[in-house]
């Protein structure tokens, strides 16, 4: 009797403690979309939560998709990511902090500088390449990782690809509780 409470004991205390874990998880990562403005042409990255998608709604911008995860707090081997908007341009940049300087954002005519989430600098397992690519004739960025339909932006005059930082796999197979 005292071997099987023992054993019950721990199997329950095994199953609360991965809950927790899981949890906990759930709470450090971030889903990472794009959204698309037809009437401007142009992209934004959005962290959820940054805005309301009655917001962006009402902003023209429509084709939500999701692009991957990242995470809500800093760590070591990771990057603030942080939004910019250009009032001549109506576009907004996602730019990681080691990209450009505030001044060179500033220069660029960029401001309303606010952070969306932290990315990681180093690859690990489940994670994917994101990349900045420039379309010069809108002067408008937009984030794509690596598993993103490339040629399609590529038909649409964006070049300059960039490497940015890297992002946790959206692939439905994988557990993010295990990413961290």
């Amino acid at each position: 009797m005292k071997k099987t409470f023992i054993l019950l004991s721990t199997v329950l205390a095994s199953v609360f403690a991965q809950e927790v874990k899981a949890q906990d998880a759930s709470k450090e990562i971030v889903k990472v979309y794009r959204w698309y403005n037809p009437t401007d042409a142009n992209y934004i990255t959005v962290a959820e939560g940054e805005y309301q998608d009655g917001q962006l709604l009402n902003w023209h911008y429509k084709d939500k998709t999701l692009m991957f995860f990242a995470y809500r707090n800093p760590a070591a081997d990771r990057i603030a990511v942080n939004s910019w908007y250009n009032p001549n341009t109506k576009d907004f940049a996602s730019i990681g902090e080691d990209e450009f300087t505030d001044d060179q954002m500033l220069k660029m005519g960029y401001s309303d500088k606010h952070l969306q989430y932290y990315a990681s600098t180093r690859r690990g397992a489940n994670q994917v390449s994101v990349y900045r690519w420039f379309n010069s004739k809108r002067k408008d960025w937009v984030t794509i990782p690596e598993e993103g339909d490339t040629d399609a932006y590529f038909k649409k005059g964006y070049r300059h690809k960039t490497f940015q930082y890297y992002g946790i796999s959206r692939g439905s197979d994988v557990m993010i509780y295990n990413q961290l």
